[in-house]
């Protein structure tokens, strides 16, 4: 049996997936204790790519062609249930590792049987400081908002009501399996929160972040006032309002609170426009946002 195996979900990711097993391998601490799974959600030059990793890696990569798209949280699931170790690494094709991270992670797990889930530090790819962890949406937003400002800058982890950055994450395999596995009905985004809020049921488990250490995020889920950006935040309120109402959060009180969060951002959009820092394109932006909120 291995002791870490790492599930990459791929979708028609060939610019990142072999920079991204580069990087695991290069940063492999564990040698042969190492589990490499693929699970590639129906990518159109799916056989190209296999023939890729294959002449690269042979059998030290593992490749499950995903019967269907079922989306980020269904293909994870399939890499999980093939999975032979106790730790599961998840990690997108757009993240690089940039360190020796999975023996100190192993070691953690090892060490404190209460871990179910481990975090780190994100960069963006100009080295900067990513959103390594954010404030759970079940909390109020008059509250959350100033204090996720001020955390992200600081790089704090409170574990009650933060959770980690999707990108990249460490699991204990049997805690995962017993919180339910990530919830199919989601097809993409707001995985992290939902995982945190049901980790967390078992009120003894604890999720470690670990400030010191850290991985590369090319290309973050971050608002960039394009349409593209606008339908993340449509697809993003929909994994909201749906796992909400699952645990008994009414879909009036989720959508009142993005629009909450979202008269923040307008606040703060016309600060900045104030200042000369931006453009009344973020303003429009985020007041359509508030629209499209209000019609739904």
């Amino acid at each position: 049996m291995k002791k870490v195996s790492v599930i990459i979900v791929t979708y028609n990711s060939e610019k990142h997936i072999y920079d991204c097993l580069a990087s695991i391998f290069k940063y492999n601490d564990i040698g042969h204790d190492l589990e490499v799974i693929v699970v590639d959600n129906c990518s159109l030059d799916f056989i190209g790519m296999k023939s890729q990793i294959e002449q690269l890696y042979g059998e030290k990569v593992r490749i499950i062609a995903n019967d269907r798209n079922g989306g980020y949280g269904q293909g994870n699931n399939v890499g999980c249930r093939a999975s032979s170790a106790p730790i599961i690494m998840i990690i997108n094709p757009d993240v690089r590792l940039c360190e020796p991270v999975i023996g100190t992670v192993y070691s953690a797990f090892e060490e404190n049987p209460k871990i179910s889930q481990y975090g780190f530090t994100q960069r963006n790819g100009n080295g900067q400081l990513g959103r390594s962890v954010s404030w759970t949406a079940r909390i109020h937003p008059y509250i959350a908002e100033p204090l996720r400002y001020v955390c992200g800058k600081l790089n704090i982890f409170i574990q009650r009501y933060m959770y980690v950055s999707g990108a990249c994450f460490f699991l204990r395999k049997s805690a995962f399996e017993e919180a339910g596995l990530f919830d199919e009905n989601i097809f993409l985004y707001n995985e992290e929160d939902d995982i945190h809020g049901r980790l967390l049921k078992n009120k003894s488990t604890k999720i470690v972040y670990n400030r010191q250490i850290s991985y590369m995020h090319l290309h973050p889920s971050v608002k960039d006032y394009s349409s593209e950006s606008y339908n993340w935040l449509k697809s993003s309120i929909k994994s909201l309002i749906y796992f909400n109402e699952r645990d008994g959060i009414s879909r009036n009180q989720t959508i009142d609170w993005a629009i909450k969060r979202t008269n923040i951002s307008i606040l703060g959009a016309k600060i900045m426009i104030l200042y000369g820092k931006e453009d009344a394109s973020k303003l429009r932006y985020f007041k359509e946002w508030k629209d499209y909120l209000k019609s739904i």
